[in-house]
């Protein structure tokens, strides 16, 4: 019985520990690193938005008043990060290679794919990092659409499944905003 109490102890402070060094480095929980992007060449679409916990928080308390159900969201949220590539010649079969990458990334670190939809050339994934039922840790997006843009969004914080859809309506993501239609567990598949 000790040595089980003494296992149980060890466990959990290296997993404090684990935590802790992950924090420090800088590394959220439900955070995904889709590597570095450049603008197209060709001088297509780029867009890359980073919002910290510090603008997010900020956010939050001036809606509050207006909205308080999505500034309970925003206030939950540590990070938002998009970026959308635009496509040409000489960067589409690198993004459709990454698009894959991150993909194959996200399933095998145990995230769940939730929202699968492919319709008129364009393909969406949805995957969620879950802490038990309770809450999202961090939700990506991960889009082909087309041969015009890649877009690789994710959003790391404490969010309730039932406010994905809400979500998805204040950030303008549409497949969330799905979500609060359809149920967050439901596939959808067109193909």
């Amino acid at each position: 019985m000790k040595r089980l109490t003494s296992l149980t102890a060890c466990s959990a402070v290296l997993s404090l520990a684990i935590l802790t060094c992950a924090a420090r480095d800088g590394a959220l929980l439900g955070q995904v690193d889709f590597g570095k992007f450049s603008p197209p060449a060709g001088g297509g679409d780029y867009v890359e938005v980073n919002l910290p916990g510090s603008l997010i928080s900020m956010a939050s308390r001036l809606i509050e008043k207006q909205e308080p159900d999505a500034a309970k969201v925003l206030a939950g949220l540590q990070l938002v990060h998009v970026n959308v590539i635009g496509m040409d010649d000489e960067n589409r079969d690198e993004l459709q290679k990454r698009v894959q990458k991150v993909r194959k990334d996200l399933e095998g670190k145990g995230w769940e794919k939730i929202v699968v939809a492919q319709k008129d050339g364009k393909d969406v994934n949805v995957f969620l990092k879950t802490n038990g039922k309770e809450a999202v840790q961090g939700l990506a997006l991960v889009v082909m659409d087309g041969d015009r843009h890649a877009v690789f969004v994710n959003v790391v914080g404490d969010i309730r499944p039932e406010q994905l859809a809400m979500l998805g309506d204040k950030l303008h993501i549409d497949p969330l905003k799905n979500l609060g239609n359809s149920g967050s567990k439901d596939k959808e598949k067109s193909e």
